[in-house]
């Protein structure tokens, strides 16, 4: 059994993370921290899990217990945490936030896009779990960039659930004002969109133009739903067959030949993506969880390439649908 654990453990990824590796077949979770809920029960936080679970957040940090540690913390805490502390050599860690998804000398962490960077991620020690948005985005554009057709902005308009906000409550992510509502923020200056460039300059290293990304704060709770267009001479049914031959190897993602819904993948680690062509223009359409392929899906799916183990472990879950 690979014995797991998580720091930061109160928040929707840490919630989700809990729920998959309890399920996990090749999972024991060895301790969950938060010190702020030290002592408590994991359900008297994550409500969904009762009758799942009798674990306690605790305080401890056991770190030579453990084969692989999920750190669920807000941005910078990781790496304020690795710095101050005595990590064992030989324990593997997966970074759920952005503090080390661009590539330095500074750092050893592999960017953790199973679709991207499966091989390395294999043999890698430390993997950083890519954004939601990012994930979303990277995998509507990663075939074009394989075969160098990206050559010109790329136009993105992409809506997330409330879950993206985090578990803290804020003025726009409080119901009365986000139910009927609609917002953009963070216009052209997301924070995904360093790593998204660094991907797509992997694949094709003469990437320089703009992503033109307006993110949106949808009225529902989980999900993001994409659309992105790009100037493409190809026919349609040669895209769509560079897309399948891409993703052919990948057991998460779906080329649909008609239009998707955010409903499909939901409570999924799924990303499904639908293509149209209008004039030079290709239109693709991309939507995952931001909880799970977003987040902590994903996470257990570069634990399981990890590990060595079959991708899909403990992953395979229905869709919301209706």
């Amino acid at each position: 059994m690979i014995k797991a654990g998580i720091i930061g453990g109160a928040g929707y990824t840490a919630g989700e993370l809990i729920r998959i590796l309890l399920n996990h077949p090749e999972v024991e979770i060895k301790f969950i921290n938060s010190s702020s809920n030290a002592g408590n029960k994991i359900t008297d936080v994550h409500e969904g899990l009762y009758g799942e679970t009798d674990l306690l957040f605790t305080d401890q940090l056991p770190l030579d217990e453990i084969d692989v540690l999920f750190f669920c913390t807000a941005h910078g805490d990781t790496k304020k945490f690795i710095e101050s502390h005595n990590i064992p050599e030989d324990l593997k860690i997966i970074d759920l936030s952005m503090d080390y998804r661009l590539e330095s000398d500074d750092h050893d962490f592999i960017y953790g896009l199973p679709e991207l960077n499966r091989r390395i991620i294999c043999q890698s020690k430390h993997v950083a779990n890519p954004g939601c948005f990012a994930t979303c985005i990277q995998l509507g554009l990663l075939p074009l960039a394989k075969h160098l057709l990206l050559n010109d902005d790329v136009t993105v308009n992409a809506i997330t659930g409330s879950t993206g906000a985090g578990v803290k409550p804020g003025a726009t992510s409080h119901f009365s004002w986000r139910n009927n509502n609609m917002s953009i923020y963070k216009p052209f200056c997301h924070q995904h969109v360093p790593e998204i460039k660094q991907s797509l300059k992997q694949l094709q290293n003469s990437f320089d133009s703009d992503i033109d990304f307006i993110p949106y704060r949808g009225d529902f709770p989980r999900g993001i739903f994409a659309t992105l267009v790009v100037k493409c001479n190809m026919e349609l049914e040669d895209v769509v067959k560079l897309y399948e031959d891409y993703y052919s190897k990948d057991s998460f993602v779906f080329i649909i030949d008609k239009n998707i819904d955010l409903k499909q993948v939901v409570n999924t680690n799924k990303a499904l993506i639908h293509l149209e062509k209008h004039g030079n223009k290709l239109l693709i359409v991309s939507c995952i969880d931001n909880l799970l392929k977003g987040a902590s899906g994903q996470a257990v799916h570069n634990m399981n390439l990890m590990f060595n183990l079959e991708e899909t472990v403990g992953l395979r879950l229905k869709s919301s649908a209706f």
